[in-house]
């Protein structure tokens, strides 16, 4: 191997970082692994919490009924009552009526956080199993490598384009993350300190003028309806259950119906052949958030005024062209533009490449521009 020095220092070298790899690897596996414990006990909990709620609810529905009952009847009759008991009769049922709201509201947060840490824990758990699969691959490279390291050279600049796509798919997963921390802070967790403060401010309207406590109340449902199509836009972002449920096109129609109204673009899909041939969900996926980075990107940087999609499913592929009006760009620049990270085209490049498909790009400054790709469908 002496004739080689530099093959032998770059095998040397991969082998060391597939060893530290295989040690971060298992590092994120141990760590996954107690993460998921974590969630599958706060889950456990999560369960119970709903359970106690729901038969409180269920306790508290029949003593508000009879509440409302006795009302009734105190109202009708209300000369054979004195103002003290039809003052308690009302005020028992206002009070049950609000403690009922609150511990529905309770209700539907702590479904909510089970549903959250039922995902979170499926997403650990495919974690976990593809890093058991990761390390067990790594260990049967490092013996191969370790055995014939002469076979080992043609395989240098695959395995440093490897390295590359986990380190952009880690750099895609945190700024994902980060995203949506940051619009749960200012969509959701605002929306839900201010309706806590509303809360106490009705209690405090109750005692003092009820009629005025009706309005805020109102106000403060339509705070709540905010707060839940909030967390539904956030949900459908991180996976749309309409691409699990009825496929690619129907998500990708959800999305641009959503897309036209919220960036005020005109947009136009073209659907050929037929969706209910089987398609493995990874593909669909991957053609989804593609079409997605497609859309953000026109939006962002192509000031794009209207948009068209044509999606095509073929016996064996899936053909995809996005299209759109904007200011295009010069691709051979911004492709070698050291100053910037174009995360976008990577990101599309990488699914594609993952899939073994085709992708083409045309963009011509002041012309708009036009991506095609060609996804093979293969069994899962």
């Amino acid at each position: 191997m002496t004739q080689f020095p530099k093959i032998d220092t770059i095998i040397n070298d991969s082998l060391q970082a597939l060893e530290n790899s295989k040690k971060q690897i298992y590092d994120i596996y141990e760590s996954t692994r107690e993460e998921s414990n974590r969630i599958n006990r706060e889950l456990e909990e999560t369960k119970q919490e709903v359970s106690q709620i729901i038969n409180q609810v269920e306790q508290l529905e029949k003593k508000e009924k009879k509440a409302r009952v006795h009302l009734m009847q105190v109202s009708r009759n209300f000369k054979q009552y004195t103002e003290d008991d039809i003052r308690n009769a009302y005020e028992q049922a206002q009070d049950l009526q609000l403690q009922l709201n609150d511990l529905r509201h309770r209700e539907i947060m702590a479904r909510f956080k089970r549903d959250q840490l039922e995902r979170s824990l499926k997403n650990l758990e495919k974690t976990l199993e593809k890093a058991e699969n990761m390390m067990s691959q790594l260990s049967v490279v490092l013996n191969y490598l370790s055995e014939d390291l002469q076979s080992i050279s043609g395989q240098i600049n695959e395995m440093q384009k490897m390295q590359n796509l986990g380190i952009n798919i880690i750099r895609a997963q945190e700024d994902e993350r980060k995203r949506v921390a940051r619009e749960i802070h200012d969509g959701p967790a605002q929306l839900l300190a201010n309706i806590v403060m509303r809360a106490e401010f009705c209690l405090k309207l109750l005692e003092k003028e009820p009629q005025k406590a009706q309005q805020e109340l109102k106000d403060l449902q339509e705070l709540v309806r905010k707060s839940l199509k909030d967390v539904r836009q956030i949900i459908f972002d991180l996976r749309p259950m309409v691409l699990d449920d009825l496929g690619l096109v129907a998500a990708v129609k959800r999305y641009l119906a959503e897309y036209k109204v919220q960036n005020n673009l005109e947009t136009e899909l073209v659907c050929l052949g037929t969706d209910k041939q089987y398609i493995p969900k990874t593909t669909e996926v991957a053609i989804f958030r593609i079409i997605q980075e497609c859309l953000n990107n026109a939006q962002k940087h192509a000031e794009a005024r209207h948009i068209t999609i044509k999606i095509e499913i073929a016996e064996k592929k899936i053909n995809a062209i996005i299209r759109d009006d904007g200011k295009g760009f010069d691709l051979h620049t911004v492709e070698n533009d050291q100053q910037k990270e174009n995360y976008g085209l990577i990101n599309i490049r990488e699914r594609v490449s993952l899939l073994n498909g085709k992708l083409d790009i045309q963009s011509t400054p002041g012309r708009g521009t036009t991506i095609t790709l060609s996804i093979p469908i293969s069994d899962e």
